[in-house]
C-alpha cells in the first residue's frame, strides 16, 4: 500500500502522517518499527474540573478525549494496539502512558494480544496541580506502561545506570521504576500547545533506555511531537501520526526550531 497521500511532512529520517492512526499503522509495513511511544486518549474530558494555572478549569480537552463507554473504550484501545503490535519488530518494545481512567484498558488489552508487560513505571510529577474538589487524594502521578512483542527486548542498562549517578553514588545505580519528573515547562511550549504535551525528560529516558542510534521510533498520538524531537535529538527515524492538522504543523516547528 502507498501512504504518500497521507504524508503531511517529510525530511530525511522524519516522516508526520495526517490521519487516523488505525489507518495509518495498517498500511506501514509490518516488522518494521523498534520502538513505539503511545499517549492515547485517557477518555477524561468528561465536564470534571482541575486547577491550572491557579485557576479552576473544565477538563475538556477535545472530542477526541471523551469516554464513550466501556465496550467503545475497549474496542478502539484494543484495535490501536493490535496495528502497533504487527508493526513491530519482534523484539520491539512499546511505551504507554496513561491514568486511572485508561490503563487498565490498556493492560488487559496487551496481554490479550499477547505482549509481555515489562515494567511499570510510575511518573511522579512533584509540581502536580492540587485536587480542588478535596474528595480525593492529588493526583500526581501518571503510569506507563513498558511491553515487548515476542523474543529478546533492547535494554540500555549501563545507559540508565549512568544516567542514575550523583555525588553518592558516582558510579550510579539501578534506575528504579519511580521517575520524578516535573511537568512540561514553558519553554518547551514556546511554539504552541498541546493539552496532552509531554515532558522532554521522560522521552528522553523511554527512547535512549530501549532504543539505539538509527532505530525507527513511531508514536501513533504524535501531538505536540515531544516524542519526535527527542528522536531526532538521540540520532533515531521517526514516523508520527495524527488526526489533527494543527498539531503536526506544532511538531514540524519544534522539530526545526521555526518560528
Amino acid at each position: 500500500m502507498v501512504l504518500i497521500d497521507k504524508i503531511f511532512y517529510r525530511e530525511r529520517d522524519i516522516v508526520l502522517y495526517l490521519g487516523d492512526c488505525t489507518t495509518i499503522l495498517s498500511m506501514i509495513a509490518g516488522n518494521s518499527i523498534d520502538m513505539i511511544f503511545a499517549d492515547p486518549p485517557y477518555f477524561l474530558s468528561n465536564g470534571g474540573i482541575t486547577c491550572k494555572a491557579g485557576k479552576m478549569v473544565r477538563v475538556d480537552k477535545a472530542e477526541w478525549d471523551k469516554s464513550n463507554g466501556f465496550k467503545d473504550n475497549f474496542d478502539f484501545t484494543l484495535k490501536w494496539l493490535s496495528g502497533c503490535r504487527e508493526v513491530l519488530k519482534d523484539g520491539g518494545t512499546i511505551w504507554i502512558s496513561g491514568t486511572p481512567h485508561n490503563i487498565y484498558y490498556i493492560g488487559f488489552a496487551l496481554q490479550t494480544l499477547g505482549f509481555k508487560i515489562l515494567n511499570e513505571i510510575s511518573w511522579f510529577k512533584p509540581n502536580a496541580p492540587p485536587n480542588l474538589s478535596c474528595r480525593y487524594f492529588a493526583h500526581s502521578h501518571e503510569t506507563v506502561l513498558w511491553a515487548r512483542k515476542n523474543g529478546r527486548h533492547k535494554f540500555n542498562y549501563q545507559k540508565m545506570k549512568d544516567w542514575n549517578s550523583d555525588k553518592i553514588n558516582p558510579k550510579g545505580k539501578q534506575m528504579k521504576s519511580v521517575w520524578s519528573i516535573p511537568l512540561t515547562p514553558l519553554r518547551e511550549k514556546v511554539h504552541g500547545k498541546h493539552p496532552t504535551q509531554k515532558p522532554i525528560e521522560l522521552l528522553k529516558r523511554i527512547i535512549e533506555s530501549s532504543t539505539d542510534e538509527g532505530d525507527l521510533v513511531l508514536d501513533p498520538f504524535n501531538g505536540s511531537g515531544t516524542t519526535g524531537v527527542v528522536a531526532k535529538m538521540l540520532r533515531r527515524k521517526y514516523i508520527g501520526i495524527d488526526t489533527e492538522k494543527e498539531y503536526l504543523e506544532l511538531t514540524r516547528k519544534r522539530l526545526f526550531n521555526l518560528s
